[in-house]
């Protein structure tokens, strides 16, 4: 905020900064992973190798503006934001105070999120300092106009603090990667000599793994762990292929009709994992991160051929939509409440939800892209290479 200002208007300012403090006392409340009971309070998920984040600083979302952010706003799927808005949109945090605020949009607005509760339309004015730079943008909040926003190239200034754009893959165009634990090829060279958990009592469902292009051609495949497109840059199958149980690849196919209808298309990133290739993701990833891999020794859904890791591709123009994060990102952006940056991501997330729903599939909380079939623990772990299926 500019100094220059009247002193009356720091008391009502710094009342609207309350919020933020109490902001990680929330932390607390977060809800735990459902699949292995593991806590998320300890969200200390870098966005890129060299941004460093500081859990305790983390802003978390009440659960009734998540819910506000999320409904769709139609049954027309929103319109891209405003291209004077893209180059804002996203989060900033403060080197000095670790404290964390979102610039967001909604049916062509531009929200200040800067606290969990506190979600505020911004309205722009002209520059505070008048010197008419093209970079610099300023913005007053509509329910308090006092309060100024300025952003100059990636900076932000709010009530006498400093943000700096949080650089997330998507705006820097990588791919998520970690800093695997161990090599690639002690890695699997260890996997490979372990073995899947034992099940009692066993599964009731013998395997019925189905390719998916034979149940459905028209599904597209771009399958990550083929090739070095992935959070370890690494190889996992010798094959681009997608399984699943039967009666879970007819229901996506399914789902991937009515999406047809909307003008939209199903775009598979894996299916079917083989065990080993899940230990290998475990036994690499840091213990912080470990919310976005499974559990060896419980098997993930994906070994049993009753998980999918998917997004839309527009049929009009062949490409994958915008979705509030990137594939595999290890990220909050990943989670399925996240505050999406913009209206379109927000409705297309959560088309996909709805037309998996619809089928028998269950969303991810912290993967939007996951969705396990219903009938998963119907269905034993197992470790079968494709090129022996």
């Amino acid at each position: 905020m500019d100094s220059r200002r009247a002193t009356e208007t720091v008391r009502p300012v710094a009342a609207l900064l309350l919020p933020v403090v109490a902001a990680a006392l929330l932390l607390a409340a977060c809800r735990a992973r459902p699949d292995d009971g593991r806590d998320l309070v300890d969200r200390a998920t870098p966005a890129a190798a060299d941004v460093d984040v500081d859990a305790s600083s983390l802003l978390p979302v009440d659960p009734d503006v998540a819910e506000r952010l999320q409904q769709r706003t139609g049954a027309v799927i929103a319109p891209p934001p405003p291209a004077e808005l893209v180059g804002l949109l996203g989060e900033y945090r403060s080197d000095e105070s670790g404290r964390e605020i979102m610039l967001l949009e909604r049916q062509g607005r531009l929200l200040l999120l800067a606290a969990a509760d506190a979600l505020h339309e911004l309205e722009e004015v002209s520059p505070a300092d008048g010197d008419g730079s093209d970079d610099r943008r300023s913005f007053q909040l509509v329910d308090l106009p006092q309060a100024r926003v300025e952003i100059d190239a990636g900076e932000l200034t709010f009530a006498d603090d400093s943000y700096r754009r949080v650089p997330f893959p998507e705006t820097t165009g990588e791919i998520f990667r970690i800093e695997p634990m161990a090599a690639i090829s002690e890695l699997r060279e260890r996997a490979l000599a372990a073995s899947p958990p034992l099940e009692e009592p066993a599964p009731v469902r013998p395997p019925d793994l189905v390719e998916l292009i034979d149940v459905d051609p028209s599904l597209r495949l771009d399958i990550r762990y083929a090739g070095t497109r992935n959070f370890m840059g690494t190889e996992f199958y010798l094959q681009a292929r997608a399984f699943l149980q039967r009666p879970a690849a007819e229901a996506l196919s399914r789902a991937h009709g009515d999406l047809r209808e909307q003008g939209f298309g199903l775009l598979i990133y894996d299916a079917y994992r083989p065990w080993h290739v899940t230990k290998m993701f475990w036994d690499a990833t840091p213990d912080f991160q470990r919310e976005f891999v499974a559990d060896p020794s419980q098997g993930s859904r994906h070994n049993r051929g009753c998980a999918v890791d998917l997004t839309l591709v527009d049929l009009q123009t062949g490409e994958p939509v915008p979705m509030p994060s990137g594939y595999d990102e290890f990220s909050r952006r990943a989670y399925s409440d996240y505050p999406a940056w913009t209206t379109r991501q927000r409705d297309l997330r959560a088309l996909l939800r709805q037309e998996l729903e619809e089928e028998g599939f269950q969303a991810l909380p912290n993967e939007w892209w996951h969705f396990d079939f219903a009938i998963w623990r119907d269905y034993p772990i197992l470790d079968v290479r494709f090129e022996d299926l």
